[in-house]
């Protein structure tokens, strides 16, 4: 990973780092999971984006040392462990900085490379049961979405995701590991996606990879060309709760964290706000991060409106999936 990404992760907000690790953060403190702790004594100062047990540490951490300490991780393992948790493109290979004397640039995305495989989509066994069977989209939703799939020379099922701006170039990829709980000891396929470290170990069974340079930001881009006046867009969390939302019927986009929104992608948003007076609807996830994403989203779009999943609902997949047939898509479908 390079310099750029590796910041990503310390300004990932220490708070919600620490919610998604099980502690309960209220009024920026908690038990501090360390020590027997009866009485709050982890602090979180969120202008330094730290935390500090004021009984067992003699300095403050960031979101690195905590997951490395609480989960028993080492340094790219937890790295690793935070851009899954939070939607965080980590490149597929190393890019070393050097001090140079000269600002190193971001990587650059070479879609040429990657275009091909979204032309004529092919879906293996693993992913159709994953997509149809387990979360049961719409054909038409997967075939709008351009999904398809590779097997790397391991047998480790992968699905590609792609992501394409506005204007319908495609501007990043996203490997999904399907066999994620799996051992994976290595993967090949479309350039740039193989399993290797920059160490040149394995990474064993990460979750998502990305291609060197992808701009994996706002999901589904492509659905605003077909939004009109007054027109409702949910806003979700990752791609699968994007394809749910789209199977039921309704016209989504999914961003990987308000944090990690450019300003670019603020003032998209804001523009279709102001000028087609787009309703914005959004089903946060049951916890403390999802809520906190919503009131994030709602300081850029004052209008979003909170929508409450059923109290057995982790998240909108989860209750689109419990709910079928009833929210699968009819012949009057939004999705193009």
């Amino acid at each position: 990973m390079d310099k750029f990404e590796l910041q990503r992760l310390r300004d990932l907000p220490i708070e919600g780092v620490a919610e998604r690790l099980g502690l309960r953060v209220e009024r920026h403190k908690s038990l501090c999971p360390f020590h027997e702790d009866r009485h709050p004594s982890m602090s979180y100062r969120v202008s330094k984006n730290t935390c500090r047990c004021f009984v067992c540490m003699t300095q403050s951490i960031g979101t690195i040392d905590l997951v490395m300490r609480l989960l028993g991780k080492d340094f790219r393992e937890a790295c690793r462990w935070l851009a899954d948790e939070h939607n965080v493109i980590l490149t597929d290979e190393s890019s070393k900085v050097r001090d140079s004397g000269f600002k190193s640039e971001p990587p650059l995305f070479d879609a040429s490379r990657y275009e091909r495989f979204f032309e004529h989509p092919w879906l293996s066994e693993a992913a159709r049961r994953f997509l149809f069977e387990e979360r049961r989209l719409d054909p038409r939703v997967v075939s709008w979405c351009r999904l398809t799939s590779w097997q790397d020379k391991h047998g480790t099922p992968w699905l590609q995701i792609p992501y394409y701006n506005k204007e319908g170039k495609l501007v990043g990829v996203q490997n999904r590991n399907l066999a994620h709980n799996t051992p994976l000891r290595g993967a090949g396929g479309p350039p740039d996606s193989n399993s290797q470290s920059p160490s040149g170990g394995h990474t064993g069974g990460c979750r998502f990879r990305f291609p060197r340079g992808s701009r994996c930001g706002i999901y589904n881009l492509p659905i605003l060309n077909y939004l009109q006046a007054g027109d409702e867009l949910y806003i979700t969390e990752g791609c699968s709760d994007c394809w749910a939302m789209l199977s039921a019927g309704h016209k989504a986009i999914a961003i990987p964290s308000a944090t990690l929104l450019t300003r670019q992608d603020i003032e998209l948003l804001s523009t279709l706000n102001s000028k087609l007076s787009t309703e914005f609807h959004m089903f946060p996830d049951r916890d403390e991060p999802g809520e906190r994403l919503f009131l994030q989203l709602q300081q850029v779009l004052p209008s979003l409106i909170h929508h409450h999943l059923p109290p057995d609902c982790k998240d909108f997949s989860d209750y689109y999936t419990k709910m079928q047939p009833a929210l699968h898509l009819d012949a009057n479908t939004n999705t193009p």
